[in-house]
């Protein structure tokens, strides 16, 4: 490989590696100041996505209007001013102080911390190819293309896995400020390698000017790229809240994207339309068909086999296509722009308009359309076979959007959708009749039920009877004639069920949905005889703002889906907690998930914070309202653990992992709790 591409090739490398090294990286030093909630992480990405399409036109103006030596001037002295920012991580002056707008603030950050240092990585790809194609014509630059997506793919699944768990917050900080210093220098070289005037290089072979492209080239561009961008988001969203709430399983369908990128740029030898045809529509027939039938619902094995497997081939579609209808190298650098801008439209659609448009998560069968309809198109001109069968399989998705779309409904007398995810309330049973029960559910996850047959509507179900963790914990404190609750995560307010006159239950909620569902849908908080309190926002936020709440009990109830709020479940955060607790108050951890092993996490932390923990399992009802769960109850009073309503259920101390490093603000590490 000659020493010219190597260079291009290691600059391209290491500029994508720290594109998407940086976005875990920088969402998860700012998550706990604003919540730890997906709208920080939605938030990001609008960020990042906005400025990889703003360096996608920065590379393409420079390219196109600017001489090759001061367009070399002028990156030089941008990279230059973007190492002076380094390093990346924001002050502790950017903390939100509570009466902030967040989203405003999160973009400003974002910009002021790692702003210029992003926009320049962003523009490296497009630039390096055009650099490339500058001063080695005749060769293809799109093969590097490849090469960029690869190091994006080794830096998305060596995050989790390998840098997480060794780095702090603060280490990974320097590795990555090290790492663009290097380079920038890289960059710089090569720029100023790209100006040599043509007389140094062998002459290239006269060429006819290329054909400049046209409305329909730069529409199809866009299409494609955005189809294969909102199928991503909507398989993504799809498998994580209606088929498996499985921590870090948005890293799949990621993976998958990339790799689709890699074999479509790497030279056109791997994807083959004459044969991936009727593959793509067979995908499209597989995805949907499960989308449609509701008897395979709870097969994880084969709705993960369909829709990444069907992912995968329609991504390879949409990017293989674009890879076939690329233009001339002159014209490089606008082709990457109209890429990006699908891209961020893409996103746009699915994280913003969705939301605002739907009440569930039609976006996925759309986005089956949206992919069938272009394969129709591309596919016409290969065949007979091609054109009808891509008609065919056109209208199959068509029909099975519209019927997965009427299907959600079925049962749901409540249907919302905001910032957070889609809410659903399902009904059972008939009215005024003891088998009718209301459920609440967020993707495949219950938030609660109540039968609302009125002699037992205040029965307590799921994870709150009397033989739970914290069922337990509530009746060693009724023997006081009034106590202090504070809750963090509503639901349907169940544990409200427990309050007498006197007491008072405080309820911590980020999701204004939830409070009106709960408020509207279900009767535990109005038919509670005590003092009901709601809090709006991130409960550690305000907890941490609030002054002391002196409070008997304080449950965590926020850890059961795939969406762990890590910052509510760190030595920081329990300091915070215990600050407001009586000298013998429990805080009680609701820690049942069937992926993620907390209970040694919580155990601890409460060491780290010179407290107590036992651990109390419960297997539940055997009429099927009382759900198994697991409960990790912490208190600075050892006493407060031994009272016999505890001691009932037979806590035992938290299972003890020396090898794992203690949670903080600065460290945590999801792949080493999977169960």
């Amino acid at each position: 490989m000659p020493a010219r591409f190597m260079l291009h090739a290691a600059t391209i490398l290491l500029s994508a590696f720290l594109l998407f090294l940086v976005q875990p990286l920088i969402a998860r030093i700012i998550l706990p100041w604003f919540g730890g909630t997906a709208a920080v992480w939605t938030t990001c990405m609008l960020f990042f996505q906005t400025l990889l399409l703003a360096g996608y036109a920065y590379a393409h103006g420079t390219n196109a209007k600017l001489a090759p030596r001061t367009q070399a001037i002028l990156h030089t002295v941008l990279l230059a001013a973007a190492v002076a920012t380094l390093p990346i991580a924001p002050g502790d002056a950017w903390k939100p102080t509570g009466d902030e707008e967040p989203v405003s603030r999160i973009l400003l950050l974002l910009a002021v911390a790692v702003g210029l240092p992003y926009f320049l990585l962003s523009a490296t790809s497009p630039l390096v190819q055009a650099w490339f194609a500058r001063s080695r014509p005749g060769e293809n630059p799109y093969r590097l293309f490849a090469i960029s997506n690869l190091a994006s793919l080794v830096a998305l699944v060596g995050y989790p896995f390998v840098v997480e768990p060794w780095l702090s917050n603060g280490q990974q900080v320097q590795a990555w400020s090290w790492l663009f210093a290097v380079f920038a220098l890289l960059c710089a070289v090569l720029s100023w390698r790209s100006v040599r005037p043509a007389s140094t290089r062998a002459e290239a072979p006269a060429a006819a000017p290329a054909p400049a492209p046209g409305r329909s080239d730069y529409a199809l561009w866009l299409s494609l790229s955005a189809a294969g961008s909102v199928l991503l988001l909507a398989v993504t969203n799809h498998i994580t809240q209606n088929v498996a709430a499985m921590p870090m399983l948005w890293l799949a369908p990621l993976t998958l994207y990339l790799l689709t990128f890699i074999i479509a740029f790497e030279g056109g030898r791997l994807y083959r339309v004459e044969v991936l045809w009727s593959f793509v529509l067979v995908w499209l027939a597989g995805m949907a068909w499960i989308l449609a039938d509701p008897a395979h619902q709870f097969d994880l094995a084969l709705q993960l086999g369909i829709w990444l497997s069907g992912l995968f081939v329609a991504c390879l579609f949409c990017h293989g296509e674009l890879y076939r209808s690329r233009p001339h190298e002159r014209h490089l650098t606008a082709f990457y722009l109209v890429i990006s801008a699908g891209g961020a439209l893409g996103g746009l659609l699915v994280a913003v308009v969705a939301p605002l448009a739907f009440d569930a998560y039609y976006e996925l069968g759309l986005a089956l359309i949206a992919v069938a309809f272009l394969a129709a198109v591309r596919f016409a001109p290969i065949n007979g076979y091609a054109r009808y069968g891509s008609l065919a399989i056109l209208l199959a998705v068509s029909g099975a959007a519209a019927y997965d779309a009427l299907r959600f409904q079925r049962d749901v007398s409540v249907s919302a959708r905001n910032f957070y995810g889609v809410l659903r309330v399902k009904e059972y049973g008939e009215p005024d009749t003891p088998g009718h029960l209301r459920r609440l559910l967020h993707g495949v996850i219950m938030h609660g039920e109540q039968h609302m047959y009125a002699p037992r509507r205040a029965e307590l179900t799921t994870y709150y009877q009397a033989s739970s963790g914290i069922g337990r914990a509530l009746e060693a404190r009724r023997e006081r004639p009034a106590i202090r609750v504070g809750l963090i995560g509503l639901g349907t307010g169940t544990l409200a069920a427990w309050g007498r006159k006197g007491d008072l239950y405080r309820f911590y909620e980020i999701n204004p949905e939830v409070i009106a569902v709960a408020q509207r849908e279900f009767t535990y908080l109005g038919d509670s005889a005590a003092t009901i309190e709601l809090s709006l926002g991130d409960a550690r936020l305000n907890l941490e703002r609030e002054p002391p709440q002196q409070l008997d009990i304080l449950a965590v109830d926020a850890f059961s889906s795939d969406a762990i709020p890590v910052h509510l479940i760190t030595k920081e955060a329990l300091a915070a907690y215990l600050r407001h607790m009586k000298p013998d108050g429990i805080v009680a951890f609701h820690v049942s998930n069937r992926f993620l092993n907390l209970v040694p996490v919580v155990g601890r932390i409460a060491r780290e914070n010179g407290a107590h923990a036992v651990v109390v399992y419960d297997e539940g009802g055997e009429d099927g309202d009382q759900t198994t769960s697991d409960w990790v109850l912490v208190s600075r009073d050892p006493k407060a653990l031994e009272a016999p309503q505890i001691r009932a259920g037979k806590p035992v101390a938290p299972e003890e992992r020396p090898d794992w490093r203690t949670w903080t603000d600065d460290y945590s590490n999801l792949v080493q709790i999977l169960k």
